[in-house]
């Protein structure tokens, strides 16, 4: 199954460190609320000071309580243009780390961990009723609501993975919220359903519900958890990398939010979005991606909303964090060049 932890999923796979563990969560965790009455509930923000990141480099890390749940984000930066980053499929907002601090020099800077993700609350799928709950609608959502609530004004909206598919998901449902979007190597949902031989999609769906209802499903979150890097610069797995993804993964729920996600077959793809998209949209692959070939990304530089295709030679499927050096100065070009756009 080389293929199920590759160009469906955008996880980034890191060797495990036993001295990690569920208990030394960098957040103390919320209680989380009925979930039979998400869509009702208020959303306010609350601010936290216990984080496990360097102060000198993030302004601020808070805690924004989305329809009852407690989601966590991270901001710096007064001034500029309101950049929002959003981490790929089994990441966080530290993901963004190497970003955030240079970015906030001429932007305003927010980085948002998706419910299910980092140390936003993980409601656990099977009491969430029968209809899929961790889906690119539900992301695209929060991502508006959030710009709504804690950031007040429009947005550039910079992804990586499949945020990508949320950061065009919410554009597509408010245009007048974001005011371009970058996508750095997009998940191309290589198991959709859509792109499964008619032979085939039985064979998934019969591998779907054994990961979801029996223990082997658990066996292969951990499998998938202590792989190769997905990086082709494989200095750049550091151990302060490990600990950024890791950690929060061993926390309770991760691992159904995992496999909920993963027999997630349906919904958007990006060559669906894209035609929709009213902003301008950027996008940046690393040519090296072991998971998201850049011979098939090349077709959505066709898209007309699609301003230019943007491959960095030798790097990864998380180019932010692996050549941060390549990426920060086009994220500073893109949005100069459309911050005075009218929506």
């Amino acid at each position: 199954m080389a293929s199920t932890s590759s160009s469906t999923l955008g996880l980034p796979k890191f060797t495990h460190n036993n001295h990690l563990s569920s208990s030394s969560s960098a957040l103390s965790r919320k209680t989380r609320l009925p979930s039979n009455s998400i869509s009702s509930k208020p959303r306010t923000t609350i601010s936290i000071s216990s984080c496990s990141i360097d102060s000198s480099s993030v302004e601020a890390v808070n805690m924004w309580n989305w329809k009852g749940y407690s989601i966590r984000y991270q901001y710096a930066g007064n001034s500029g243009p309101a950049l929002v980053l959003v981490h790929g499929f089994g990441a966080n907002s530290d993901h963004w780390r190497k970003n955030i601090p240079v970015l906030a020099e001429s932007h305003r800077v927010f980085a948002i961990d998706l419910i299910g993700y980092g140390y936003s609350d993980k409601p656990n799928p099977r009491e969430l009723g029968d209809a899929p709950f961790y889906t690119f609608e539900t992301w695209g959502a929060q991502l508006n609501d959030f710009c709504t609530d804690v950031v007040k004004d429009e947005a550039f909206f910079i992804c990586n993975s499949i945020g990508g598919l949320v950061g065009l998901q919410a554009a597509v449902a408010d245009p007048s919220i974001c005011k371009g979007i970058m996508v750095l190597n997009i998940s191309l949902r290589m198991l959709h359903i859509t792109k499964q031989p008619w032979y085939g999609r039985p064979l998934i769906r019969s591998f779907q519900n054994l990961l979801r209802n029996t223990p082997v499903g658990k066996f292969f979150f951990q499998t998938v958890a202590t792989k190769e890097s997905c990086y082709h610069d494989t200095s750049q797995v550091t151990e302060e990398l490990v600990d950024t993804i890791l950690r929060p993964g061993l926390e309770p729920g991760a691992a159904d939010v995992f496999l909920e996600f993963i027999c997630y077959s349906e919904g958007p793809l990006p060559e669906e979005l894209l035609p929709q998209v009213k902003c301008p949209v950027m996008v940046v692959w690393g040519d090296k991606d072991p998971w998201e070939p850049i011979e098939v990304g090349r077709a959505y530089g066709k898209f007309d909303p699609v301003e230019d295709f943007i491959a960095l030679p030798g790097v990864g499927h998380c180019p932010q964090d692996e050549a941060p050096h390549l990426v920060n100065p086009l994220i500073e070009s893109f949005a100069a060049r459309h911050a005075t756009m009218k929506s």
